[in-house]
């Protein structure tokens, strides 16, 4: 377990999780907003795992995390820490199944991962992309104390995010 809050549990992806990071990367919203992964079996979301949480987890001793819902055990989203190389700061990820959306779990997460980093971690600065259309993440970061700065491209031909920040 990485943090714990009144509600939830977020603790480092394992393999296992792979049935859930499936459901969750397929979601239409998650598509739409984060982008396709190339997740469609419980094989690919194996790999995802491997190659992205995992993968951070042994380079930076940060990355996305899952959030489970303390009394159920069950998973409901992620939400952590991720280090792009187009960004010189750490940056806060989060997506939820969309059934878990309007309960206040995105920000609990949003708050613990981000007292996580300050003082777990020690950073001072996060940011956070959005694509310019989704306004629940944007109202999402502003709530975080999260300020636009300016528009990015994380890849050469990739499309324009608002770039956040927040000083920890």
């Amino acid at each position: 377990m990485i943090v714990e809050t009144e509600r939830l549990i977020l603790r480092r992806f394992a393999e296992d999780d792979a049935e859930f990071a499936l459901a969750l990367l397929s979601e239409p919203p998650f598509l739409r907003y984060i982008g396709d992964k190339g997740v469609r079996t419980v094989d690919d979301a194996r790999a995802y795992i491997r190659d992205q949480p995992l993968a951070s987890y042994a380079r930076h001793g940060f990355g996305l995390y899952v959030v489970e819902l303390k009394e159920e055990s069950a998973p409901i989203g992620m939400c952590g820490l991720l280090k792009r190389d187009a960004l010189a700061d750490p940056d806060l990820g989060f997506a939820f199944l969309s059934r878990f959306w309007s309960r206040g779990y995105a920000l609990e997460a949003a708050r613990a991962t981000l007292e996580h980093a300050r003082t777990g971690l020690g950073m001072s600065r996060v940011v956070a992309i959005t694509t310019p259309d989704n306004e629940a993440s944007i109202r999402l970061l502003t709530r975080l104390g999260f300020a636009f700065e300016t528009l990015v491209r994380i890849s050469e031909g990739a499309p324009e995010l608002n770039l956040f920040a927040v000083a920890l």
